[in-house]
């Protein structure tokens, strides 16, 4: 008899949109902060500035592949060992997860003040001017590093109790405090890149404390016991392994891209990576909330053994990211320079077209991530990581050959996204055997998508095409975007069955907001 009855199924469906409902107040809210303090973080440093705290943070993050992996460890094993309802097991494994992250920690600090404080002083194009206060940007990062890492495991256990209005009420938190510090820096005349980092670093140490208070009123399991299981350990240890691969990979063409732009173009690059990234960032918020609602149940499904459950979780996982990130990227896409301009006063070089490319490789790689999720869920990732992995570790060489015989920035943007695309592919293949998927169920969700692509660009592209940047056609163009992408997706995109999904949330959202 399966776990999940038809009631079961209901309180979930309930709860996904509930969760989503609040982490996507969440989410605008920060959105809008993050871009208003972006705009004036660029400007109170200048673009130099700017480009060298991007990509000096940049060296840090690339000792983080070891807490990447970690990270997708601990969320597989807590919410598996949710599902299964064995807490005194969940207690166990969430100790682990610190005692294991403690000593990634301890690997981040030593290979960034070794590796990584020569890579700063020998292979990075910073100003000598500025290298001191990039020196202390760095230690400020490797803190920071380190105190993110070590919230993992809270931020895993809230996600898998699907507690997510603490986890909105805390973030809204973080980017308010980061709002404040944006103020703070017009009223100090001290170097503010420096201050800025070191303020940043108090901001993480603080929502780290209220996370650790919060879990350990809530959640019993959150509480120490000093005991070591060698055998749990070695479990995740193998499991945390073999996702180094996809992890490295993630890390390389994310930071491992934005070093290689400062060693072949310097930190004006780097900053209009930086730029382009808050706006990809604030579009991916929207997928990665309603995923984040999501991703609990499809690893809780398949361990209760219901994978119908589970296939249906994927597949409007998938479909529904598509078309809300198409829906909000399409505008943007479409009027870039535009929006830029609108948003900031100064737009570094490139800006445009890195942005536009990003935001293809972020809705690909949206798609692709309740497959990831779905094999996780099955511990069974070692084919997954080593070949799907193994792909996308070429994207920083292959970039690296392009740039060295002669390609601009944009090329290392290209070559990320066709290796997106190939990954994803790869992805579908491996992972059809593993939770029993049907291939050609999954191919009619691609298909429809594709159709909505085709009926959604031809009129706003035409439009723009004979009409002026002006703001009048920013709102029209705007308005054109999505009222094809909202047809073509209720005609086209959605089955019968996830009709009455789609309208039953949109009935439940009405509901909240009427009673508030």
């Amino acid at each position: 008899m399966r776990y999940y009855s038809f009631m079961n199924t209901f309180s979930n469906n309930k709860r996904i949109a509930k969760n989503t409902l609040l982490l996507y107040f969440r989410m605008i809210f920060m959105m809008l902060v993050a871009l208003y303090t972006s705009r004036i973080v660029l400007n109170t440093l200048g673009v130099e500035d700017y480009g060298i705290y991007n990509v000096v943070g940049g060296i840090v993050a690339m000792f983080g592949f070891l807490n990447s992996s970690m990270s997708t460890t601990t969320m597989r094993y807590i919410t598996y060992e949710l599902g299964k309802g064995n807490f005194e097991r969940l207690k166990v494994v969430f100790n682990t997860c610190q005692l294991i992250l403690g000593i990634i920690s301890v690997l981040v600090v030593v290979g960034a003040e070794t590796v990584g404080v020569w890579f700063l002083y020998n292979k990075m194009q910073i100003p000598v001017d500025r290298m001191d206060a990039a020196f202390w940007v760095f230690q400020c990062s490797i803190l920071a590093t380190v105190v993110l890492i070590m919230s993992v495991p809270y931020n895993a256990i809230i996600v898998a109790h699907e507690r997510m209005s603490a986890f909105a009420y805390i973030s809204i938190l973080e980017v308010v405090l980061k709002l404040a510090i944006v103020y703070l820096l017009l009223f100090f005349s001290v170097d503010k890149l420096i201050l800025y980092a070191i303020l940043i670093l108090f901001v993480q140490f603080a929502i780290r404390v209220i996370y650790k208070v919060y879990c350990n009123k809530h959640f019993p399991e959150t509480h120490a016991i000093w005991v070591i299981n060698k055998a749990l350990i070695k479990e995740m240890a193998g499991f945390t392994g073999w996702n180094l691969f996809g992890n490295i990979a993630a890390v390389l063409s994310s930071q491992g891209l934005n070093i290689l732009l400062n060693i072949f173009f310097g930190p004006v690059v780097n900053a209009a990576r930086a730029v382009s990234v808050q706006v990809q960032s604030a579009i991916i918020q929207f997928s990665s909330n309603f995923q984040m609602a999501l991703n609990p149940q499809i690893t809780k499904t398949y361990a209760a053994d219901d994978y119908k459950m589970m296939h249906k979780l994927i597949g409007r996982s998938s479909k529904f990211t598509f078309f809300l990130l198409l829906f909000l990227s399409l505008p943007i896409m479409i009027q870039t320079d535009f929006v830029l301009t609108i948003w900031l006063k100064t737009v570094p070089d490139y800006t445009v077209t890195f942005l536009r490319i990003m935001l293809c490789t972020t809705i690909v790689d949206s798609v692709a991530n309740p497959l990831m999720v779905a094999a996780s869920a099955t511990g069974r990732v070692r084919l997954y990581q080593s070949v799907v992995g193994g792909i996308l570790l070429a994207i920083l060489p292959v970039s690296y050959i392009i740039l060295e015989t002669g390609g601009d920035p944009n090329s290392v943007f290209i070559v990320h996204l066709i290796f997106s695309v190939i990954a994803f592919a790869v992805r579908l293949f491996i992972i059809r055997p593993m939770i029993k998927l049907d291939l050609s169920e999954y191919m009619i969700i691609l298909g429809r998508i594709f159709m909505v692509v085709c009926l959604s660009l031809p009129l706003p592209l035409l439009y723009h095409y004979y009409r002026d940047n002006g703001f009048v056609d920013f709102i029209i163009t705007c308005l054109l975007c999505m009222s094809t992408v909202s047809l073509s997706v209720y005609y086209i995109g959605l089955d019968r069955q996830e009709k009455g999904f789609a309208y039953s949330r949109i009935q439940i959202i009405l509901q909240k907001i009427k009673l508030i």
